[in-house]
């Protein structure tokens, strides 16, 4: 029997993360709320779980070489539980000897005012959700130095790609619908785009190459575009105009006051007024990683919504809620 890794979330991150280990020929434990995923292979073992349960996630997790922290609580209730969880989850690896591997952001490091982000940058948080990432990840690295756990973090820019539910959900899945596209920020300003495919491959790297812990590990991603670039890749592959709305600070704070999750994206919307470039060399160069296209990851998205639009066509009952749910 192959050696067992487990992950915990079956977002678009823990999704992909479980397909790359199987690809890899690892046997593969997926645990999230419901013990119910889609899009999955039928080799990979999915339980429903309460990740902050300590001593269930021990029993999950016992015999694993490796355990993979993809899930989060909503977005408007990170300060208040996503420390927790995480914790929850670390005690449990520490307790069986496995390695630790995260799937983290970027809000750590702040507002650089256009310089590009590096792994070894100093910590600047400024936003709520940027103190509580810079937190839980200090907690991950400071019990690796302890030797309480072995650990490394992947991290990526804002992500699009098959089962992501924010940047795809809000804005490739209206264009394809005919809808109007929904942006944040400004549209002329460069701006790092991963793929939910690319990161997933990232994690499952990092679990299985030794070399990788102890460190932080940015997502192999294409070159900086504008937003407007952006788009214009979607018209390409859609073949017509797409009809796009940009919502500033203004709008946002406004719809805030009915949405919380949209609330809690005001305080990051320094990400789209200005420059936000990731240099993912690192990765690159030590595991010869290459970042998907966007054009290639464009294509493969739509052709996955396409798919998502006709089985809730014969399903009304499932329809996806347009409302975004931020990805990690």
């Amino acid at each position: 029997m192959s050696e067992l890794h487990v992950v915990f979330g079956a977002g678009a991150l823990g999704k992909w993360t479980a397909r790359e280990l199987v690809r890899l020929g690892k046997r593969v434990r997926v645990i999230n709320r419901s013990g119910e995923a889609d899009r999955l292979s039928e080799s990979v073992e999915i339980i429903a779980g309460n990740a902050r349960d300590v001593n269930k996630n021990i029993e999950l997790t016992k015999g694993a070489t490796a355990v993979y922290q993809c899930s989060q609580p909503l977005y408007h209730e990170w300060a208040e539980k996503f420390p927790s969880l995480q914790k929850a989850i670390l005690d449990a690896v520490a307790a069986n000897g496995a390695k630790f591997i995260v799937g983290d952001n970027l809000y750590m490091y702040g507002d650089t005012n256009g310089q590009p982000i590096r792994e070894d940058m100093p910590y600047q948080p400024h936003t709520k959700k940027g103190k509580v990432r810079a937190e839980m990840s200090d907690a991950v690295m400071e019990a690796h130095r302890a030797g309480k756990i072995r650990a490394a973090i992947g991290r990526a820019s804002n992500f699009f790609g098959p089962d992501d539910m924010a940047v795809t959900q809000y804005a490739i899945r209206p264009a394809v619908e005919g809808k109007t596209a929904n942006l944040l920020g400004r549209m002329d300003q460069p701006h790092t785009f991963s793929y939910a495919a690319d990161f997933g491959k990232l994690l499952a790297t990092l679990g299985t190459r030794e070399e990788a812990l102890g460190q932080i590990w940015f997502t192999p991603s294409p070159a900086a575009v504008t937003q407007a670039e952006l788009i214009k890749i979607m018209e390409d592959e859609l073949g017509r105009r797409v009809k796009v709305m940009a919502g500033g600070e203004m709008m946002m704070r406004f719809l805030g006051l009915f949405n919380p999750m949209l609330r809690e994206s005001v305080e990051m919307m320094y990400e789209w007024t200005k420059p936000f470039i990731v240099d993912t060399s690192k990765a690159e160069k030590a595991f010869g990683i290459r970042p998907t296209s966007l054009s290639d990851a464009m294509r493969e998205t739509i052709a996955w919504v396409r798919d998502e639009i006709a089985k809730q066509q014969t399903k009304p009952e499932g329809k996806m809620s347009m409302m975004p749910n931020k990805s990690i």
